[in-house]
């Protein structure tokens, strides 16, 4: 017995989670030298729940089944009352140290769901090689089934592919002992699938549907095929499944889906309808069709419908799934959107330089950039977080005039003192930035998703909300927050206005909509001076109509009418914020279609522009008109387009080269449905 114990382990441990086990090992210790071993079962417990592998936990296991008569005794000292992981885990393997091997494997199956992603497998009994033939294949699968059925994704990703290995090990070689086994064989082709072996997996199915031409075979050899790319096979399998079987109406969901998946959407939705006209109420057929819907037409109206059949029903949990699935990389409706204006085109550059580089002191560069017109204050807020000593000086206002507000307001962040713009607010308190800060995110599930999780924000004081549009936290101190500092900080900055905007968007939810607080303030913003905090403003008032259907007509007119009053100042100059706007239009889907067709109009006529090609002539005679005049403030040969000049050095001035200025940016010529007027 204790040879078996001494071999439960095979692989060292390091860092925190060693030192965090070695001081429960020595209490356990502690606890069994004076006698005490229901104590030091509860440390032996906390020791594995810290380090599943460490040899030390493991000969201390061995010890306490010694002192404790054997593993059965040691077992019983193990408390059922209020089972913990580590304590469950300890049972596995005095279980089989016992010789209760699939007593074992099935303890160690329920602490493996809990936690997928730990090497709780990784120990010398279940990598024994004759466990297989001391196991019961029927155990083996209910095991394998428990495992897989606890939502592990597929494929697996490298975190859980490690850790969960030893079970399709076992499972090769049980079924080399039962190669007949068929539910064994269904489960592991389950199991197979998830690690990508697909010509493993599809032979296992098809071998068990061939014994028994049932139901789990079929299906789970239609996934098997699936997976591996062969879609017709996979729709074949099913469709015959279900003629032979039609009571399964979540495998007309999946013939559905696989047909919009393929391509031919329009093939899939007859499914859906077959299986609502069973049940128009089933839990995955009701969403989906909405998704497949979406997948023929590309209409937000569909995504809309989605939105409200989670809300109307909160319990169907695939509906998040479709409308995470197809809100993907849509702009608003799944993250913030990148900024288009050429200071942070230029930012860029210069920051890409640094990265180069390796300069950790290029914070301290007096970048200097003169830009033709003036752009947004977050633009121009952004290069100065990233370039505290740097000063932007823009040289005209374009028609129409970007800085006054589109009619009266009663709130503004931004005041202007004749071509700056200064925040118009107090600096927010500690606390809210830093609860801001915690929230803002920069992609999210689905537009509900967003609102539902900036609700965190609703207690903060709607004028403490506008000082962080104005003076945004600093990024989180993670992975991702670094690499936004150093490569892109416009979009930490505009999803901080975003989430603030959606924390207005909380406030005082029980007023009438009409003449609430949070209506006048977003608005108020909506139309004010053009600013990404214009955007914020437009997509929480997006995020308020799609959860509240009372507020969607007010809502999307005063999106339409910003939108054309953005297209208006279109037609003679940049108006950045345009696209934004037109995308929360499209999203309105219950508005008249001349509206959302006008935003996709607009929409074609940007990406046309984006892509022009630009002329490098026009360009170069650009930078060296804007440097002609650019005074003191221009970096001797920079050159830049879209109308900025730019120079960048430690003491403000380029390199002797006269090439530290930024790469040739150039705002093309619009073409289209607009057409700039010179």
């Amino acid at each position: 017995m204790a040879d078996e114990l001494e071999d439960l382990h095979h692989c060292s441990v390091d860092g925190e989670e060693k030192l965090n086990a070695e001081g429960e090992i020595a209490l356990a210790r502690l606890a069994m030298d004076g006698g005490d071993l229901p104590h030091a079962a509860t440390h032996l417990g906390n020791a594995l729940a810290e380090a599943p592998q460490l040899p030390e936990a493991h000969e201390a296991l061995t010890e306490f089944a010694g002192r404790a008569g054997g593993a059965e005794a040691a077992l019983d000292l193990f408390s059922d009352e209020r089972p913990y992981i580590g304590s469950v885990a300890c049972h596995a393997h005095l279980l089989a140290a016992a010789g209760r091997w699939d007593e074992a494997l099935s303890t160690l199956a329920a602490v493996v769901r809990e936690q997928p992603d730990r090497p709780w497998a990784g120990v010398a009994w279940v990598a024994r090689p004759d466990l297989a033939g001391l196991v019961s294949p029927q155990n083996l699968a209910s095991v394998i089934a428990r495992i897989v059925g606890g939502g592990i994704p597929d494929p697996l990703p490298p975190e859980l592919a490690a850790p969960l290995r030893p079970f399709l090990d076992l499972a090769r070689a049980s079924l080399a002992l039962h190669p007949d086994h068929t539910l064994l064989l269904t489960m592991a082709s389950g199991l197979a699938r998830r690690f990508a072996a697909y010509d493993q997996a599809i032979a296992w199915a098809g071998h068990a549907q061939r014994l028994d031409p049932g139901h789990t075979p079929a299906v789970m050899l239609g996934y098997a095929l699936r997976a591996a790319g062969r879609v017709d096979e996979a729709l074949a399998c099913w469709e015959a499944e279900l003629a032979r079987d039609p009571s399964d109406l979540s495998l007309y969901v999946d013939v559905a889906e696989l047909y919009a998946m393929s391509g031919r959407p329009e093939s899939g939705l007859p499914w859906l309808e077959r299986a609502l006209a069973v049940d128009p109420a089933h839990p995955q057929a009701a969403p989906a069709i909405h998704g497949v819907r979406f997948a023929v037409d590309g209409g937000r109206t569909h995504l809309l419908a989605l939105a409200d059949h989670l809300r109307d029903h909160p319990e169907h949990a695939y509906a998040h799934t479709v409308l995470q699935r197809h809100s993907e990389d849509l702009p608003w409706l799944s993250g913030v959107t990148g900024a288009r204006e050429a200071t942070v085109n230029v930012l860029h550059q210069f920051l890409e330089r640094a990265a180069e580089g390796g300069d950790p002191a290029h914070r301290d560069s007096a970048l200097r950039l003169n830009t033709s017109v003036i752009e947004a204050p977050s633009a121009v807020l952004t290069l100065q977080r990233a370039f505290p000593k740097g000063e932007v000086r823009f040289g005209a206002v374009p028609d129409p005039d970007p800085r006054p507000a589109r009619r009266e307001v009663a709130t503004a962040v931004w005041r202007y003192e004749g071509l700056v713009a200064e925040a118009a607010v107090p600096e927010p308190p500690a606390a809210v930035a830093e609860a801001v800060r915690a929230v803002a995110e920069l992609r999210w599930p689905h537009l509900p998703a967003a609102y539902d999780h900036a609700v965190e924000l609703a207690a903060i004081a709607p004028a403490d909300l506008l000082g962080v549009l104005v003076r945004p936290p600093l990024p989180r101190e993670d992975e991702q927050g670094r690499f936004l500092t150093e490569h892109l900080p416009e979009l930490w900055i505009r999803s901080v206005q975003a989430f603030a905007c959606l924390g207005i968007a909380h406030h005082g939810t029980d007023e009438p909509w009409e003449g609430s607080v949070r209506r006048g303030i977003l608005l108020d913003l909506l139309d004010g001076p053009e600013d990404w905090v214009t955007e914020a403003a437009g997509f929480a008032l997006l995020a308020i109509a799609w959860s509240d259907p009372a507020t969607r007509e007010d809502i999307g007119r005063r999106l339409v009418e910003r939108m054309l009053d953005a297209a208006e100042a279109f037609r003679t100059r940049p108006v950045e914020i345009l696209g934004s706007l037109c995308h929360f239009v499209l999203a309105c889907a219950w508005l008249d279609p001349a509206f959302t067709g006008l935003a996709a109009d607009l929409l074609e006529s940007i990406r046309r522009e984006d892509e022009e090609e630009p002329d490098e002539e026009e360009v170069a005679a650009r930078g060296k008109e804007l440097l002609a005049g650019g005074g003191a403030s221009a970096a001797p040969g920079a050159v830049a387009g879209a109308g900025v000049a730019a120079g960048a050095g430690a003491d403000g001035k380029a390199g002797a080269d006269g090439k530290a200025g930024a790469k040739a940016v150039r705002r093309p010529t619009l073409r289209g449905l607009f057409r700039r007027r010179t």
